[in-house]
């Protein structure tokens, strides 16, 4: 039981890996983009969009597919449609060539975040389940540590299209390899309703505690969308401060590196300093951290990233965690996807809107705004108190 459950883990950490892969090569392709198509700072934040749009579109038919067809064939079908969105991508001749491939791309990664999530929970029912979901999520950022620097590196020697094509063929690969790993474990088929929870389910939505679930939801949005629009607008100021697009690469990787160390470490951290704390450490480090980042030089900037990325993804995996706890195992898929729907909706739209403010005021500004608005998930922790507490009772 105990190895199943850690193949389970490693299927869907395997697949988390070449999906925050794909999203987080864009960072990297941004700058690119901009100076071979001649881009604004609305484009760019709205090519962003059009990825997390798509992802924001597919998590909740997802989730309800996943009932009907199960996890496994749908999370091998949406890899193969997001490498397809890649390649494609790797051939556009402008703008909006390039929106209709991200939007594609982005649709197909989707179903990624719901149903692994929805698989590792079930695989550990009763057992390190928020310690899992961390080593889920890990995997994840070392996607993000090692794509986005090796397709920078590529770009260099043989151009961004086809580093990004080369890599896309790797997540066709992907497909065919998750769809058998999972059918050789006889996991990710058809959801049936667990004995006992009828009741609990019966909103459709398996949610237990709707109060606890919105306020978590809430402080996800805001945490996902100051991430997402800093992330998008990282490489400009790193350009403004005398990078080139190689440091951005290494520059991107540090963040991610301490991003992927600081969701492994905070799933482990919220079961000893519970959540609300760590909530509250992690997104007053990274508000302090970005509006530190502006003041410095280029080499301080670097030195910085690695801590500010601990803190800025460390706060993913106590929130994937605890989403569990509010709700019923036989309806989790669904649950994830609406909890995921608002949270990459949000990621969808900030990279425009901020992009809005970048060419009125500049960048400076926007990250100035962006390290603020990370504050305003401080009070809203509060509600979460008294959900948390039932669970535990």
């Amino acid at each position: 039981m105990i190895r199943r459950a850690r193949a389970v883990l490693g299927t869907a950490c395997a697949t988390h890996f070449v999906h925050d892969g794909f999203s987080d090569i864009i960072y990297v392709l941004l700058p690119i983009w901009s100076a071979e198509f001649g881009l604004n700072f609305a484009q760019v934040g709205l090519l962003k969009t059009a990825y997390s749009g798509g992802m924001a579109s597919g998590q909740i038919p997802a989730g309800l597919l996943a009932e009907r067809w199960g996890e496994a064939r749908l999370l091998a079908a949406g890899t193969a449609v997001t490498a397809l969105g890649f390649i494609a991508a790797g051939l556009a001749g402008g703008f909006v060539g390039l929106l209709v491939c991200l939007l594609v791309g982005g649709l197909g990664s989707s179903v990624q975040h719901p149903l692994s999530s929805s698989l590792v929970s079930k695989a550990y029912d009763g057992g390190a389940r928020r310690m899992a979901l961390g080593t889920y999520n890990f995997s994840g950022d070392l996607g993000k540590v090692a794509v986005p620097a090796a397709v920078a590196l590529l770009a260099t020697w043989v151009g961004w299209r086809e580093a990004t094509r080369g890599y896309a063929v790797l997540g066709l690969l992907a497909a065919a390899l998750v769809i058998a790993a999972l059918a050789r474990l006889h996991v990710g088929g058809a959801v049936a309703a667990e004995p006992g929870e009828a009741g609990a389910s019966s909103s459709g939505w398996g949610i237990r505690d709707a109060r606890g679930f919105r306020a978590l939801s809430a402080v996800h949005v805001i945490d996902n969308s100051t991430r997402t629009a800093f992330l998008t607008f990282l490489p400009f100021l790193l350009i403004g401060k005398g990078s080139s697009v190689q440091t951005v690469g290494v520059a991107l990787m540090l963040v991610f590196g301490g991003g992927a160390a600081g969701k492994l470490a905070c799933g482990a951290l919220a079961d000893r300093l519970g959540v609300i704390r760590t909530v509250i450490l992690t997104e007053a480090a990274t508000g302090v951290g970005i509006l530190l980042l502006l003041a410095l030089p280029l080499g301080g900037c670097l030195l910085m990233l690695v801590p500010l990325g601990i803190a800025l993804n460390g706060t993913s995996s106590v929130l994937y965690g605890t989403v569990a706890d509010l709700v019923t195992s036989d309806k989790r898929a669904r649950s994830y996807a609406v909890f995921y729907t608002v949270g990459i909706t949000a990621s969808a739209l900030s990279p425009f809107v901020y992009g809005l403010l970048s060419d009125w005021g500049g960048v400076v500004l926007t990250l100035t705004t962006i390290g603020v608005v990370v504050f305003a998930t401080l009070p809203l922790t509060l509600a979460l108190r008294a959900p948390l507490a039932a669970t535990a009772a």
